[in-house]
């Protein structure tokens, strides 16, 4: 029966996804509880009702949860699947499941121990998919409109079966972007900031949104991992650090850097579009510097990390970025708050805030 969510998330974090998917599905109403089991990558939120687990792949935008990568209806977890023909049995399950899919993937929590099945995941997927499509589980064509079928091996032999809504899902295979560390890029930092554009900022949007000759300002930005994804991206920077920037990134022209604390700094132009800020520094004070340049009308766009506390991350957080929200509707600001755990991340979450409007600033 499909009354159960299984969500995907970073190794270690399941306490954390577990309190989210609770906590949105009781705003919804919905009541079940979480299976947590720490180090597996995954948590499972079996709903009390048949069928509340379908409205919450529904009803819960993806977009809006922090802590999962992914987000699949899923029935019982199917055991001992016979080495000669694990076929039959998934596609039987899936047959009482879903209809019509535009698309399959077969996936594995990321943890050590699930990666040493990818091998096998990729070669299960094209007989598996060959036999979905004779039996019309599956569509002849790919089809990104249509929900994505998810088998989700957790040991060898033993998998859960389910889907996905195109329209309310991560597009990526296991929830992650895979993207290449540029050899020339001074950190791996700079994937962070890479992923956050893939994830937060629509493809058909980059043209406009991340066009070249726009200003930027990096607080924090020693040694310069993202000053240089936006340097790639053709705009100018200033890049505030008390430490040094990379030569290569100075060699450019396109870097001003200014040797100051970065909670400290106030531009001088007001035509700055993206804020983008990776000090190590508390959440709560990092949120509120990021608050006051949207305030201000300092910028546009901004993508922080806000390193989390040892305890109660989901809800620490869930209360910064309500406050952020409150503060800036206070101050006439129409805003898009998003937030997650990228796979880059590590004991952080990265937030981004579009400025989408602002009424006439008060007056004293």
């Amino acid at each position: 029966m499909n009354n159960k969510i299984a969500l995907y998330c970073r190794q270690g974090f399941e306490k954390e996804c577990a309190s989210e998917i609770t906590d949105k599905a009781s705003q919804k109403e919905i009541f079940g509880f979480a299976r947590v089991k720490e180090n597996s990558g995954y948590v499972l939120f079996e709903c009390y009702e048949a069928g509340n687990a379908d409205r919450l792949a529904k009803e819960i935008p993806f977009s809006e949860l922090i802590f999962a990568r992914q987000m699949i209806v899923v029935g019982d977890l199917l055991k001992d699947l016979p080495a000669d023909d694990r076929i039959t049995p998934v596609v039987a399950a899936l047959k009482t499941q879903i209809e019509r899919a535009g698309e399959v993937r077969v996936e594995v929590p990321d943890t050590n121990e699930s990666k040493e099945l990818l091998n096998f995941c990729r070669k299960f997927t094209v007989p598996l998919r060959n036999a979905l499509r004779q039996e019309k589980i599956l569509l002849a064509k790919e089809n990104l409109k249509r929900p994505v079928i998810h088998v989700f091996f957790i040991a060898p032999g033993c998998c859960y079966t389910g889907y996905s809504y195109s329209t309310n899902n991560s597009t990526f295979y296991m929830g992650i972007p895979r993207l290449k560390f540029p050899s020339d890029a001074p950190s791996r930092s700079t994937l962070k900031l890479e992923e956050a554009f893939h994830v937060f900022i629509p493809h058909d949007e980059w043209e406009e949104r991340l066009a070249s000759g726009m200003k930027a300002v990096d607080l924090g930005a020693c040694p310069g991992g993202w000053t240089y994804q936006l340097v790639k991206r053709s705009m100018m920077v200033h890049a505030v650090d008390n430490g040094p920037m990379a030569q290569s990134l100075m060699d450019t022209g396109q870097v001003r850097h200014h040797r100051l604390d970065g909670f400290k700094f106030q531009p001088l132009v007001n035509n700055i579009t993206w804020l983008v800020c990776d000090m190590v520094e508390k959440p709560a004070k990092v949120a509120a510097l990021m608050t006051e340049w949207l305030v201000q009308g300092w910028c546009r766009e901004a993508i922080f990390n806000l390193k989390l506390p040892m305890k109660k991350r989901y809800e620490e957080v869930s209360h910064i970025l309500n406050k952020m929200e409150i503060q800036l509707k206070e101050n006439g600001i129409n805003s898009r708050i998003q937030a997650k755990q990228l796979y880059h991340d590590r004991e952080e979450v990265t937030v981004h805030v579009q400025r989408i409007w602002a009424a006439a600033p008060k007056r004293d």
